[in-house]
């Protein structure tokens, strides 16, 4: 087994160097979001989708863009709206008269990275069609299903503050969602380094870091890192610990309405995997799984009307389950 890991080990810091030059690219656009960042590229390895949380202003397009820039793939942004129909993302079907039949014009989700911008404000039926995209990777247009070209990637943006006019994503929706990361302001030296760049008329391009391909391989390689039982079996404490907190003598369970499904412990797996991987690890240590469980779990747990009255966030349940429960 030692040489098992040593193998992978040896694999996975020859991939983590186009990692580590990847994140430095992206960060010679973006000023101050080194940890959103990382966590972008842990999502992307683990071929998660992520829900981006933050208010106008905060680069989450041009993140995205950078993001595609330096992996050469397709990128598209799309504006979400009251208004929008599920064709207008998919695509649809027209009849052509010259061959007297019906041809697809597929829509813009077939790109590599999609940015879908404010996708609270879209009707549950646009918002439907996405799932499928996310969950299957794959597309219905009439009846037909068109498969989509890998790597295929979504993070979707939502406002905190601004509720008028929007859709709630309905649970089962969020719940496909890998990472919900909030993006918070920069301080002041950030501030003032966003505004040497981008008022001094110096245009900043990314370079491209790795080809598509280079991804796919780093992408089918995160699940060969090595998890022990002990490591399986803190993920699911940490998961049961949300549903069940008075085995583990938390006194939460007042606060939280459900807890996480299992697709929070197989995310949990996974992205500890993708972080392992980026410090050009073959194995997985418990430092992995704490990184990424706020940002896998914060959506998973629902809470109470009375631990939302208290302002008691997701967040403060999950700390107070990773302090309790002890670390292999």
């Amino acid at each position: 087994m030692s040489q098992e890991i040593s193998t992978l080990t040896n694999q996975a810091k020859d991939f983590s160097i186009p990692l580590q030059n990847l994140q430095k690219e992206i960060s010679k656009i973006i000023v101050g979001q080194d940890q959103i960042i990382k966590k972008l590229v842990i999502a992307l390895l683990s071929k998660g989708h992520v829900l981006l949380e933050g208010v106008p202003g905060l680069a989450k397009t041009l993140l995205v863009q950078t993001l595609s820039n330096c992996i050469d793939s397709k990128f598209v942004r799309l504006q979400f709206t009251p208004d929008l129909l599920p064709a207008d993302i998919t695509g649809t079907k027209i009849y052509d008269h010259e061959s007297t039949s019906f041809k697809t014009i597929k829509g813009p989700i077939f790109s590599n990275f999609i940015l879908a911008d404010e996708i609270n404000r879209a009707p549950p039926k646009v918002q439907s069609a996405l799932l499928e995209a996310m969950q299957e990777n794959q597309v219905s247009i009439q009846g037909e299903t068109y498969p989509l070209e890998p790597p295929f990637f979504v993070m979707a943006t939502q406002n905190p503050v601004e509720s008028e006019g929007t859709y709630k994503l309905p649970e089962a929706q969020v719940d496909r969602f890998l990472f919900k990361l909030l993006i918070t302001y920069p301080n002041i030296e950030q501030e003032s380094e966003i505004i040497k760049r981008f008022t001094e008329g110096i245009s900043h391009n990314a370079t491209k870091i790795m080809s598509g391909d280079e991804l796919l391989q780093m992408q089918q390689f995160v699940p060969k890192i090595y998890a022990d039982e002990k490591i399986r079996k803190y993920i699911s404490q940490i998961v049961d610990a949300t549903r069940f907190p008075n085995k583990y003598d938390l006194s939460i369970s007042d606060q939280i309405e459900y807890g996480a499904s299992p697709r929070a412990s197989i995310w949990l797996t996974i992205s500890a995997k993708a972080n392992a991987l980026l410090h050009g690890r073959g194995y997985v240590i418990p430092e992995d799984v704490q990184y990424v469980a706020h940002d896998v779990l914060r959506h998973r747990i629902i809470l109470t009307y009375e631990a939302e009255s208290e302002e008691i966030t997701s967040d403060n349940v999950i700390q107070k389950i990773l302090d309790k429960i002890e670390i292999p």
